[in-house]
């Protein structure tokens, strides 16, 4: 009992606190509690009490002016609180507007940022129609041209490369010094021009006439981009690998039936390289390997002795001037035990003269 009286004790008296907190009109019944409490007091020690009638009955002062404290704070807490809202109202509005403003910055910014993603996503996709229809126009011309897609995958030497299927492409209509099996001079400038220029790139192949040599090497023409005209002079300079070879000195031409397409050109970008010393031609009018540019040698010195005491050939012999005019009747070039054979047309010494 006495720990709920003493519950009961702390209960009244915060709610007195508070009332007192609420309105001041709560002032007047905690004064009166307090009176009564005095005059409780009073009696307790037998003291004479203040005044007379209900100011003696110390609990009905307790009561009542407990009472009157919660009714005036009942009474006043309402105006006490919108007040508070009144005071608080403009903070409130100034809250609100500058919310509003926020809220109305940030949408703009959502609705730029949406119509910059828009118009980015928009520009990407017509980028890439762009490309798909080029890529398309591209596929279309090489396929009108006869070209065909391919990407290298290594170079062996200056004019023999490696594609990513495995296959080995011989440039047809040109011939650069040897750096593989053997060593001529300017043949590592070559091979490594050509690795520069092809390696890991996508080229387009054009077929002559022949479709592999001896070796089994694919026979074609490089091109480093698609041309709008195969034979085109300037274009053939700028786009074409093989002549790109001939223009800049590490290749010279080299021709061979039935593969005659560009010969022409090959020969005339030749002599252009030559007369300017270009490359392999800084070593001489006859470059450092074999090609249609190689001078004529004499075949047969002269004798003083009359045709009719010349002794005949036990089988006969075929002399031609240069492999361009041999080839025109053996394509192929010929082997160390035929009449045609002049170790003169044999530069690699592989008694093979004027092959492929």
């Amino acid at each position: 009992m006495k720990v709920l009286r003493w519950i009961l004790l702390i209960f009244v008296w915060s709610l007195l606190l508070s009332s007192l907190v609420i309105t001041p009109l709560a002032w007047i019944g905690f004064i009166i509690v307090l009176f009564g409490l005095y005059q409780r007091r009073q009696a307790k020690l037998g003291l004479p009490l203040i005044g007379n009638g209900i100011f003696k009955k110390h609990r009905w002062l307790i009561i009542a002016g407990f009472l009157f404290s919660v009714i005036m704070a009942m009474v006043f807490v309402e105006p006490v609180e919108e007040t508070a809202k009144d005071i608080d109202k403009p903070k409130q509005e100034q809250k609100v507007k500058s919310e509003t403003k926020e809220e109305k910055q940030a949408a703009a910014a959502k609705k730029k940022a949406d119509e910059e993603k828009k118009a980015k996503e928009q520009a990407e996709k017509e980028e890439q129609e762009k490309q798909e229809a080029a890529k398309k126009q591209e596929e279309a011309l090489a396929s009108n041209l006869g070209l065909v897609a391919v990407t290298v995958s290594r170079v062996v030497d200056g004019d023999t490369i490696e594609l990513s299927d495995g296959s080995k492409v011989r440039l047809i209509g040109v011939n650069t010094p040897e750096s593989t099996t053997r060593h001529e001079e300017y043949g590592k400038e070559a091979s490594n021009y050509t690795s520069t220029k092809l390696t890991g790139k996508k080229v387009w192949l054009q077929k002559d006439v022949s479709e592999t040599d001896r070796y089994g090497r694919l026979l074609r023409v490089v091109w480093l981009a698609i041309p709008s005209n195969v034979m085109d002079e300037n274009e053939i300079r700028t786009k074409m690998f093989n002549a790109d070879l001939v223009l800049n000195g590490y290749a010279e031409p080299s021709t061979y039936q039935p593969d005659v397409k560009y010969s022409d050109y090959f020969v005339k970008f030749a002599r252009e390289a030559r007369d300017k010393n270009t490359g392999l031609w800084a070593y001489g009018d006859n470059g450092t390997t074999k090609g249609d540019l190689d001078s004529v040698e004499t075949s047969t010195p002269p004798t003083n002795n009359p045709p009719a005491t010349t002794p005949p050939s036990t089988g006969g012999t075929e002399s031609y001037q240069n492999c361009t005019e041999l080839r025109k009747v053996y394509p192929d070039g010929v082997p160390s035990t035929h009449p045609a054979y002049e170790p003169k047309h044999d530069r690699d010494k592989d008694n093979w003269a004027c092959e492929r």
